[in-house]
């Protein structure tokens, strides 16, 4: 390594020293999806930067998806996907197909990369120690069961978090609830991050997306909002579609006592480090009004 490289490395370890003093100790929920979790060096990458995480000091918790996954299996069953106001119609059948692929398939595949690359990882979901209880969600205008086994968070119990975190584990988590007769929902992953860093009181939500962030009406990314920039992002109209139930659970958790929020380019190789401990970082902070 020649004196440039060699310097411009030490700087970058530099720059990342006070934050990393800053989160040590600390719970990190990370929402995974998206390009992130299909793509290779992506998906190693991402597994990289949580290992990295949790061996500087800090407690990475993950939460993933896995909607295009489900929709292949359901292809290759032959059974159509419906969807109502961007929610997968989930019947009986279908359940069990989103239970084989998010609690099986996609979990433990991210749990094994995790493993692969020098972490300990355990994947779970919301079905162990029943630690998610869900409700049926029923949207604005529709009857009641219309979405089926489609669930959002009644209560978060995160006894088994807090317990594999102390072992020194990173846990892995689909977004899979238990109702009170025992039958499973399926809920959005966004939502699961959300209720799940309110609940553990991260300092930080970190929601990987296929989008550089938050943009305004010309394409440039926000990089800081308060949740009163976000409301006039909404009313003028610059806010709308598949961003805004990533907004509202970032709203809930920063309610909730989560630090702050960040919605982050998932296409980024290490963004997840990117965004935590360099100065400028790769997505919109969202953070309390002070």
């Amino acid at each position: 390594m020649d004196n440039t490289a060699a310097g411009q490395t030490a700087e970058v370890l530099n720059e990342a020293l006070p934050y990393i003093q800053r989160f040590s100790g600390k719970t990190i929920v990370v929402k995974y999806g998206g390009n992130a979790m299909t793509d290779e060096t992506l998906k190693r990458s991402f597994a990289q930067n949580i290992v990295l995480m949790k061996q500087v000091g800090l407690n990475p918790v993950v939460v993933h998806g896995g909607g295009p996954q489900i929709g292949k299996l359901l292809e290759q069953l032959g059974k159509e996907s419906r969807f109502i106001d961007g929610m997968r119609v989930t019947d009986a059948e279908t359940m069990d197909v989103v239970e084989m692929v998010l609690g099986g398939q996609v979990n433990k595949s991210i749990v094994n990369l995790l493993n692969q690359v020098g972490g300990k990882a355990v994947g779970l979901t919301g079905k162990d120690a029943q630690f998610i209880k869900a409700v049926p969600l029923t949207l604005p205008g529709q009857d009641a069961g219309k979405l089926g086994y489609v669930g959002t968070v009644e209560t978060i119990d995160v006894s088994i978090v807090n317990l594999l975190q102390q072992g020194g584990f990173i846990p892995v988590i689909a977004p899979i609830g238990v109702g009170t007769d025992g039958k499973s929902y399926n809920i959005n992953a966004d939502l699961v991050a959300s209720s799940v860093a309110s609940t553990l009181q991260a300092e930080r939500l970190l929601l990987l997306t296929n989008t550089p962030g938050i943009l305004d009406k010309n394409d440039n990314l926000l990089t800081g909002l308060t949740p009163t920039d976000i409301t006039a992002l909404i009313q003028d109209g610059t806010l709308y579609g598949g961003m805004l139930p990533k907004v509202q659970c970032s709203l809930d958790a920063l309610k909730q006592g989560v630090g702050s929020v960040q919605i982050i380019d998932g296409r980024v190789p290490n963004a997840c480090l990117l965004e935590l401990f360099t100065d400028e970082g790769v997505g919109t902070l969202i953070k309390p009004a002070v």
